[in-house]
């Protein structure tokens, strides 16, 4: 009698999480790669969260990845066992279990830097400007840091917030913080990223005008199936191109998934069908 293997068991961790594309996502990651597993949503109490994940893993599952509101108390549980990019963030999203501890990784700002690679807005000198100071802007950050030799700057509409998230980073001289008033630039920003959740307000960052370089890229981290006010506000302010976040979802997605299974899918494919499902359900 021939036996097969149990199939693998991933889930995404939330609260709320019946909107979260990431089943979606990493099914169709499975299926490129000819990959036997499930992968489920997990909406978690907010007092149960540790206790939810413990079960999850003491019953066989492989791998979580965390969204609001538990990023920090999943760093918590896997702080025996950080990524650096992990600790750099202060926030989790993707955990694994090696049979001793429970591993953490942060793959957002890896997911945002590897869409803007595909998206040909990235350069080795680019100058970055990150609107916003909370999670998400943090978790970009140190990847940021590594993969440009230009200038960055973290503007928020409280300055102290962002003058505090540069300091934990203890970077160099090109890494600064301000008021979004400090946004601008002598010879503009190559690229500007909307850390912030305006778009889902329905509304932009209060930005001064003049902050694009020639051929500048503007990326809202939100996305939707029509461009988000921040991408429509940059445009009228001279950015040469846009883009919302649908790619960096499926890049950290990606990211967790070669983690999880040593292996890196093709994102092209997947954010295709995406964009697609975003376009009929307009």
């Amino acid at each position: 009698m021939i036996s097969s293997a149990p199939t693998q068991r991933f889930a995404v961790i939330g609260n709320p999480v019946s909107h979260s594309r990431s089943p979606s996502i990493h099914m169709r990651f499975a299926q490129q790669l000819g990959l036997d597993l499930t992968y489920t949503r997990i909406e978690a109490p907010i007092d149960d969260f540790e206790q939810v994940v413990t079960a999850f893993f003491e019953q066989g599952g492989r791998g979580l990845n965390v969204t609001v509101p538990f990023k920090a108390r999943a760093h918590a549980m896997a702080s025996a066992a950080l990524s650096t990019r992990a600790t750099q963030a202060g926030a989790v999203n993707t955990l694994w279990h090696d049979g001793t501890h429970i591993n953490g990784c942060n793959t957002d700002g890896v997911g945002l830097l590897g869409d803007l690679i595909r998206l040909g807005a990235w350069s080795p000198r680019a100058n970055v400007l990150i609107v916003g100071a909370g999670g998400a802007a943090r978790g970009v950050l140190g990847p940021f840091l590594a993969a440009t030799r230009g200038d960055i700057r973290v503007v928020n509409r409280t300055a102290g917030r962002a003058h505090d998230l540069v300091n934990t980073f203890d970077g160099p001289a090109r890494l600064s913080a301000g008021a979004l008033a400090d946004a601008p630039r002598p010879g503009g920003w190559d690229i500007v990223i909307n850390a912030t959740s305006s778009s889902l307000s329905d509304a932009a960052p209060e930005l001064p005008a003049g902050l694009y370089a020639p051929g500048s890229w503007a990326y809202d981290m939100m996305y939707g199936s029509a461009p988000t006010p921040f991408m429509r506000q940059a445009h009228k302010d001279g950015a040469a191109h846009t883009a919302d976040g649908l790619g960096m979802l499926v890049g950290q997605a990606a990211e967790s998934f070669s983690i999880w299974h040593g292996v890196r899918p093709d994102v092209v494919p997947v954010l295709t069908a995406l964009r697609a499902e975003l376009d009929l359900a307009a």
